[in-house]
């Protein structure tokens, strides 16, 4: 069964899309956790970074690349933004489809909190 991201990548499902090209589709996350939250995606059906396979090296450099590119475009490059993989159900992974959150416009905190 297709993932909410497949079905973005092949226009079934509308989104707010802001780059495309032949390897990665980027669009703005409907539930944004900073002024710019865009989630990047490669178009290749990648399930989760444990499946990222040798031969998908320029992809993921290539997500890096746009997300740079992003974060420019959108003025948040000078301040600083935070780039986020998550992985499998502990790492906070909720579509099992590779992709890259990237985050700014505002001070975002620690990563993650320590007890």
């Amino acid at each position: 069964m297709p993932t909410l991201f497949e079905k973005i990548i092949a226009g079934d499902l509308p989104a707010n899309i802001v780059f495309r090209d032949d390897r990665v589709t980027a669009f703005l996350d409907i539930r944004p956790a900073a002024p710019v939250h865009i989630l990047i995606v490669p178009n290749k059906v990648i399930a989760t970074a444990n499946d990222v396979a040798d031969e998908d090296e320029a992809l993921i450099g290539h997500m890096f690349i746009l997300a740079r590119d992003l974060a420019r475009a959108n003025g948040i490059d000078a301040d600083g933004y935070r780039l986020v993989v998550n992985c499998n159900a502990h790492g906070g992974q909720e579509v099992y489809h590779l992709h890259m959150h990237l985050l700014g416009g505002k001070p975002l905190g620690p990563m993650v909190l320590r007890k």
